[in-house]
Parts: C-alpha cells; structure tokens; sequence
C-alpha cells in the first residue's frame, strides 16, 4: 500500500448537507484554493471534511492541533538513529508532497508562530520550505489546505491573525435546523425518529442558555451519544444527563434547568 492509499477515506461518511456547502467545497478545490471552516463544537465540521475528501477521492491528513504543537511537528525533523540521523516528515510536508486534503483542526489552538508555516501554501506559491533539509516542496497539484476553528471561543490570545484569515475561503457551520438535526440523529444511529426528536428538543433548550451560564451549547454530536446510548437499553432520562448535560457544565442551577428539561421530554 502506497502512502496514498493510507490516507484515503475508504469507507463513505454521513453527511447530510445543510445548503450548498458541497457544491461550494468542489468549486474551492476545483481551483484549489484553501478553505476555513468555522463553527461550534460538534455541528459537522470534520465530518463535513472527510465527507468531501470521501466524495473527491483524495487522501485526508488530519492534524488535531494543539497549544504545544511547533513548526516541526508539521512540517517534519530529524531523527537521531543508531546509524545516524533521518528526516521523517510532518504531516504538513507528507500532504504536501501525495496531494491530499491536509486538514488542520482548530487552528487556533495552536501557536501563532507555528501557523506561519502554512502562508506560503496558501496562495499563488504553493510551496512548503523546509529549512533544516534547504528544500522548497512545490506543493502536489491535487494538494489542498483546510483550517477550522469555533469563534465561539475567540480572544485575543486565541485568534487566527488577518494575515491569515484572508488567505482562505469561509464556510460557516452551525447546528442543522430542528427538523434536519433529528433526521441526522435518527441516521446516525438507527433510533426511532420520535426519540430523536426529543432529544433534539433538549439540545435546544441547552443551546438557549448559551451566554446565561453556558460557554457552548449541546452539539449534535452529544445528541448522537444520548442517540447511541439509548439503542444500546439505558433509560432515556439517564443517557441525557450523561451525554448532553454532564459533560457541558459543573453549575448546580445549569444543571437543574437541563435535569428538568430532560424530565419534562421523557417524564
């Protein structure tokens, strides 16, 4: 198996489409042009990547990105052997040189610093230096950059610069409307539709005390954990505080207001 191969998403994701987003995303990568995708945590957005490097037919490198992650964990060092030295290849630098989707995960996650390494990717160069090895990659012709981040947590220590920012597309994301989230849930699944619109009901309520006690709302992806949990035989009422309420807040009255709503749908 090729590195190719090893990248490639084999098996098709679920996606279920909530505008035109697909049809945009072929057109970016028909120009390759890099795109950004922002929302909140858990509405699709690395389904939405995969969904489309499924559907493309491109290899898919995923980097979850993270506040201790350098330049070097991207774009690849040195290692020291019994032998000697090798150069092993960041996933930056591997995407780079097959042509693959390279999908950065919360940019904002990561330093500033590191993030200046993908400029020169993201526009008329395409190219990648590598300046331990004194090598320029020109980028594979099928290679694109993906970013997403949720501006939800936006600071000032926490923001991508506008020297960045303007070097991307823009796709915003957010939580599919009711009807749309319980046909997603009932997918994803195999819950009956009823249940699921239940539980869509309670993410609702959850997603309205944002900013009143909540940093963030209840993804999709918790109301497909409560989903999961239920098919699987636990009480309804008990997935719901597990899934959807536990892991979103410690505040005594949030959580009472969530216990009541889920008692109140399932009572």
């Amino acid at each position: 198996m090729t590195v190719k191969e090893q990248y490639l998403v084999r098996n098709a994701p679920f996606y279920q489409a909530q505008g035109k987003e697909v049809e945009l995303f072929e057109a970016a990568y028909a120009a390759r042009l890099p795109v950004m995708v922002k929302g909140p945590t858990g509405c699709g957005k690395s389904r939405f990547v995969e969904y489309m490097a499924w559907k493309l037919g491109k290899p898919l490198v995923t980097v979850a990105c993270n506040e201790d992650m350098t330049a070097s964990d991207l774009v690849g060092r040195y290692l020291l052997e019994a032998n000697g030295t090798r150069w092993l290849d960041g996933p930056l630098t591997t995407a780079a040189r097959i042509g693959a989707i390279c999908y950065l995960d919360e940019i904002v996650e990561a330093r500033q610093d590191t993030t200046v390494v993908i400029h020169p990717l993201t526009d008329h160069r395409r190219t990648l230096p590598i300046d331990k090895k004194g090598e320029l990659i020109e980028a594979h012709r099928d290679f694109q950059l993906v970013i997403s981040y949720n501006p939800g947590y936006q600071s000032l220590m926490k923001d991508l610069k506008q020297s960045t920012k303007q070097r991307f597309t823009a796709f915003d994301f957010d939580y599919p409307e009711a009807t749309l989230e319980t046909q997603i849930v009932a997918r994803e699944t195999g819950i009956d539709p009823e249940t699921a619109a239940k539980l869509v009901t309670i993410g609702q309520t959850g997603r309205n005390l944002k900013g009143h006690g909540l940093d963030e709302g209840i993804s999709t992806r918790l109301l497909v954990y409560a989903a999961t949990l239920i098919k699987g035989g636990v009480e309804p009422r008990d997935a719901c505080r597990i899934a959807m309420v536990r892991p979103i807040t410690d505040d005594a009255d949030i959580r009472a207001t969530l216990d009541h709503a889920i008692d109140l749908t399932f009572g």
